[in-house]
């Protein structure tokens, strides 16, 4: 499979602009041309750009649904797009942008859902359309924009989506979660997604372009964030996630209760039992 690059940017307003979507919708029209980004050097001559976003969404949802569909397709699962589940918090307004699911359906149980992909991906470097051509004039460091992870409230928006369907009730604690984005990590927040990954709220955030993690972070030390170029390797980072017999716990508990669950649990028979028995205690 191939990861996103500027092709695949390119193809997006290519495609857009052939089913008629006029180009004050996709670019920035400035006095000398139209840009995707509004460039370092030159104002923004008091423009902004919203209606390209909810294209991008589906474009990207739509993009990452083929891109994962053979990993689903070995555990013989469906790779679905706007997965509803009202017992995970994933409504019709705010559904799961793509789970690995038993059935085919949209409307989901929380036991069918095997995996969680939180889709933070947007165009990321910079273009300008020249004669009906879109043609590529920077990277993400030549414009004002701040694309995918890296933009602060992309990030906030996800954790909070994930803590959102883990405090959701029960089936939550038994379904991985993880972020895709198309773009490097700020330093801000390099601490932060290791310790999201560490307590288990989240799985991981990882970046689907390589490319554009030159002297920026690629892998955080926990690997809480991960930039893959190759597909093989992303099949078994996802696999052993969904393979492994995943259980999110979060308590806040004395030393004295702590213990006397520890010491409880610790007179099962077996490893399971005894991690079930604590889990059970743990949220009585």
């Amino acid at each position: 499979m191939k990861f996103w690059d500027k092709n695949t940017e390119k193809n997006f307003f290519i495609e857009q602009l052939k089913n008629g979507v006029p180009p004050e919708h996709l670019f920035y029209h400035l006095k000398e041309g139209y840009f995707a980004y509004v460039p370092k050097e030159k104002s923004t001559e008091g423009q902004t750009l919203q209606s390209r976003n909810s294209l991008i969404g589906k474009y990207t949802e739509k993009w990452c649904q083929h891109f994962f569909k053979p990993i689903a397709k070995k555990f013989k699962l469906f790779a679905i797009n706007n997965v509803v589940c009202p017992e995970l918090g994933l409504t019709k307004k705010s559904p799961a942008d793509l789970a690995f699911c038993i059935t085919n359906e949209k409307n989901q149980k929380p036991e069918n859902i095997k995996l969680i992909f939180e889709i933070k991906m947007s165009i990321l470097n910079n273009y300008k359309l020249e004669n009906n051509k879109v043609v590529f004039i920077g990277n993400h460091t030549t414009h004002k924009g701040n694309p995918s992870l890296l933009r602060s409230d992309s990030m906030l928006k996800a954790i909070g989506k994930a803590i959102n369907i883990r405090v959701s009730g029960k089936g939550s604690s038994k379904i991985p979660i993880l972020i895709v984005g198309n773009s490097p990590i700020t330093k801000s927040y390099e601490n932060k997604v290791d310790l999201l990954k560490q307590s288990g709220i989240i799985q991981g955030f990882f970046s689907l372009y390589p490319d554009s993690a030159e002297n920026y972070i690629k892998e955080t030390k926990q690997k809480g964030f991960q930039t893959f170029n190759d597909y093989n390797k992303l099949s078994e980072f996802i696999s052993s996630i969904i393979k492994s017999d995943l259980n999110f716990f979060s308590s806040m508990l004395s030393m004295k209760k702590l213990g006397q669950i520890i010491k409880i649990s610790s007179q099962e028979k077996s490893d399971v039992l005894k991690a079930e028995k604590f889990l059970k205690l743990i949220q009585s």
